[in-house]
């Protein structure tokens, strides 16, 4: 075992063990966005868990002029707001367990290899986002598990329902919530200070270089001390008003992904958070079919089946054109302009196709500044493939992080230019 990975376990007391990383910053500075003049960005990311049908999603012309396929048709009025690529993918195999890698480009298992691990690109950003907002990120599902978000320890960020979002928007905690949520904002300053006690001794037994990166985990203590004080103000601040009811999960998904798409345009609109990820599935009888979209994804090109992914697909887009259509209509408070103009909206999976296929994810990207309006496709050749990791890091660099790398990256996407 490395040296360094021996002295991991010398911070501990009062019953709490705290691990130091690879000293890197654990956070970007919470406020760095509110301190520059660039505009305030927001991420929304979509996703299901099953990929699509390929040969109704992917355009056959490159360019702007290309013919919309049957999938995406939804997003015909929106056609110079977004980007559909070919050919960009994480390069990975597995089937079901690249599911988790859409906003990471690393399988769980491979987590341990990387400098963050498998944090998901929403998860970054949320860092880089801190107190700014109530919630630095929302984690979302309708009829399906959420499976790609992550933070650096590997964590999956729990998701939550439309009923769920809908309390955490709009409905104020209890006076008993508020207090426990107290304590725990002071258990957590009472470790970091039993961590500072017990850091001096580690720093005495580290040489000169390995001091430089301990002063570095000793200012990601502090920024953490600055993230416990920015979040108490949150606990006694009033949620902003609707006039919505609080909904329940509905019997159809169309329907409940419709809520869900108001409630984010929601929490876009009142900066309630900047980054938003949703995961979306099928209910048995949508659209009057009758199966399980497990069933449907092995489709051995069986007329039924794949009619049957192309309307659950086809409304997955739509519901994509909605939120667009919404944010479109909002004025942005922070910006100027609508809340659409600084808003990037990705849509894509960690698995391609339900053949188990992780080569060529679907993605779609709208919105956010960046120049859009075309069929990207990527070189083709396996000694030319582009990582769908570049697209995610021009992601960040755009939502205003100064970052080189991300996940797997080899630099930023060439060619998508942002403002």
């Amino acid at each position: 075992m490395p040296k360094f990975h021996a002295r991991r376990r010398f911070i501990q007391g009062a019953g709490v063990t705290l691990a130091i990383p690879q000293f890197e910053s654990l956070l970007s500075k919470s406020d760095a966005a509110e301190a520059t003049s660039q505009p305030i960005k927001r991420l929304i990311c979509l996703t299901n868990n099953y990929g699509v049908y390929q040969k109704a999603f992917f355009p056959t012309e490159s360019g702007p002029d290309y013919t919309i396929p049957p999938t995406l048709q939804p997003l015909a009025k929106h056609r110079h707001d977004f980007t559909v690529f070919s050919n960009l993918d994480h390069g990975l195999t597995g089937g079901h367990a690249c599911v988790p890698t859409f906003l990471n480009g690393i399988r769980p298992d491979m987590a341990a290899g990387f400098p963050e691990g498998n944090i998901s690109v929403d998860q970054k950003a949320a860092e880089f986002v801190g107190t700014a907002t109530r919630y630095s990120s929302m984690t979302l599902k309708v009829k399906e598990n959420n499976q790609v978000s992550f933070t650096r320890t590997g964590v999956q960020v729990p998701a939550v329902d439309v009923t769920g979002m809908y309390r955490k928007l709009f409905l104020e905690d209890s006076a008993e919530a508020k207090q426990q949520e107290r304590l725990r904002l002071k258990r957590h300053r009472s470790i970091l200070d039993t961590v500072r006690e017990r850091a001096g001794a580690v720093g005495q037994e580290l040489g000169r270089q390995d001091q430089i990166k301990f002063s570095e985990y000793l200012d990601s203590v502090r920024s953490l001390e600055k993230k416990i004080t920015q979040q108490q103000p949150w606990i006694d601040r009033p949620k902003p008003k609707t006039d919505l009811s609080e909904p329940r999960p509905a019997r159809q998904s169309p329907d409940e992904m419709k809520i869900m798409m108001e409630l984010i345009a929601a929490a876009i609109e009142t900066d309630s958070t900047r980054i938003v990820t949703l995961a979306t599935g099928f209910a048995n009888g949508d659209f009057g079919l009758q199966g399980g979209y497990h069933g449907f994804s092995h489709h051995g090109e069986v007329a039924e089946k794949t009619e049957a992914l192309m309307q659950i697909e086809r409304n997955q887009i739509a519901q994509m054109s909605y939120l667009i259509d919404l944010l479109k209509s909002k004025d942005d408070p922070l910006n100027g302009g609508s809340l659409f103009d600084h808003t990037m909206i990705l849509f894509g999976c960690g698995m391609a196709t339900g053949t188990h296929s992780c080569k060529n994810m679907p993605l779609v990207l709208a919105g956010g500044g960046f120049d859009l309006g075309e069929h990207r496709v990527m070189p083709a050749a396996p000694h030319q493939r582009v990582k769908a990791c570049n697209l995610l890091l021009s992601i960040l660099q755009n939502f205003g992080l100064e970052v080189d790398r991300f996940g797997t990256s080899t630099g930023t996407l060439t060619g998508l230019n942002w403002s």
